[in-house]
This record gives C-alpha cells, sequence and structure tokens, in this order.
C-alpha cells in the first residue's frame, strides 16, 4: 500500500507540473519558504537558549 501510494503522488505532481507549471512552481517555492523559516526558528531557538 505504502509504495502505491508514493507512485500515486508522483503522477500527482508530474500531472501538476504539466498541466499548471507556474502554479507548481509557486507551490514548491511557498514550501521551500516554509521550511526555511522553520530552520531558522529552531536556530535562533538554540541561539537563545545557550
Amino acid at each position: 500500500m505504502k509504495k502505491f501510494l508514493i507512485w500515486v503522488a508522483i503522477a500527482l505532481g508530474i500531472f501538476l507540473v504539466v498541466t499548471n507549471p507556474t502554479g507548481a512552481a509557486g507551490s514548491v517555492s511557498n514550501i521551500g519558504n516554509i521550511l526555511y523559516d522553520a530552520a531558522q526558528s529552531v536556530s535562533t531557538f538554540f541561539t537563545k537558549l545557550f
């Protein structure tokens, strides 16, 4: 079941890139910004902790 869900997610990703590349790029950019902000917050937390 896990492999099936992975293949479905990959197929959906390819479909979104083919049908709406601008929207897909924006989504990836937003996810990247969220991860960057989270890493910055964790870094700030540990800096203030010590």
